[in-house]
């Protein structure tokens, strides 16, 4: 079967646009998560954190969905959705749309450039809960809200939340950043365990300065990559409610591939976030892929957008420089 793709990212946080709206693929749901597992193998000639399966909705502009690299299906992904919301935007001819999600419909917007020359969108990132049932987290409360769990770390407070797939949010220090503390913790939050039997989000966040985060996620069923979308954006509610920064105020938060911008909503006692960030495009390719064992796969030439690469590396140089000074 011959696949068309489009290799795209958000902060560095990169996947593989599928479209099933304009071709005929009909995947089976086996299928879809095997895919997964070889077109994000890193050992071959394509890799990536994840693929973002387009398709027809009937209630709204368009139906994401999205497969991470062990072949898991992920409820939400923010940096995804901004990807989603671009090619979706451009394949309709619209500044604005409506995606569906496995929880939520979502509004997205066009939105002027966070960089120049860097395409932007606005998605939105609900519903939010704090209700650890929603996570799943096994804990005999209702909420954690900067609290310790001593068999977790003796030394770190959390945060569970839902946006809606689980967050485990700790504000922290440089040297917590630097160690391999938060490697630990994920690594035994996302196997065998009495807490998160789904696993989990687990994001570090460092305050640089009022206005100012920075943002390193081990997302479940991936690890650590450079960005995590609706980590970003939990993060960035969880500073707030900590008074570091304000409800309806930007955020400018930083990451390992970028930057983005966080908004905090509350309306009617609930909160939602708008995440603002690049949906920027790599490569265009064709994968033929053999779907009785797709590890095997060929690959036509991949035709580059090379604009666009060059533009997101100077928005990561100023990113890297702001860390440097503020880290």
């Amino acid at each position: 079967m011959k696949i068309d793709l489009i290799k795209c990212h958000g902060s560095g946080n990169d996947f593989f646009i599928i479209d099933e709206i304009s071709n005929t693929y009909d995947f089976t749901e086996e299928q879809r998560a095997v895919l997964a597992k070889a077109l994000c193998d890193r050992s071959t000639d394509l890799g990536a954190d994840g693929i973002l399966y387009v398709l027809k909705s009937e209630k709204a502009d368009a139906r994401m969905r999205v497969f991470n690299p062990d072949g898991s299906e992920a409820s939400m992904c923010g940096n995804g959705l901004r990807c989603v919301a671009r090619y979706v935007c451009e394949l309709f001819g619209l500044k604005e749309a409506i995606i569906e999600t496995m929880k939520a419909d979502l509004q997205v917007k066009k939105q002027e450039d966070i960089f120049e020359e860097i395409p932007t969108y606005l998605v939105e990132i609900s519903p939010v809960s704090f209700n650890l049932e929603d996570l799943p987290l096994n804990l005999e409360i209702e909420t954690l809200i900067n609290e310790k769990i001593s068999k977790i770390s003796e030394e770190l407070t959390f945060t569970a939340l839902a946006v809606p797939n689980p967050h485990f949010v700790s504000i922290v220090d440089k040297e917590h950043i630097s160690s391999d503390l938060q490697k630990n913790i994920s690594e035994y939050l996302n196997g065998p365990n009495e807490f998160f039997p789904d696993g989990v989000n687990v994001s570090f966040v460092k305050p640089l300065k009022k206005g100012h985060i920075y943002v390193r996620t081990f997302e479940r069923g991936v690890g650590f990559t450079n960005a995590c979308g609706t980590a970003m954006s939990a993060s960035t509610l969880v500073t707030c409610m900590n008074g570091l920064n304000e409800i309806g105020e930007p955020v400018e938060v930083y990451n390992n591939g970028g930057k983005v911008r966080c908004v905090v909503h509350e309306k009617n006692g609930r909160q939602y976030i708008d995440l603002i960030g690049n949906a920027s495009y790599v490569y265009r390719s064709e994968a033929d892929v053999n779907m009785e064992n797709p590890a095997e796969f060929t690959l036509s030439p991949k035709v580059e957008f090379a604009d666009e690469i060059k533009q997101y590396a100077k928005l990561q140089e100023y990113a890297q420089q702001f860390l440097k000074e503020w880290m």
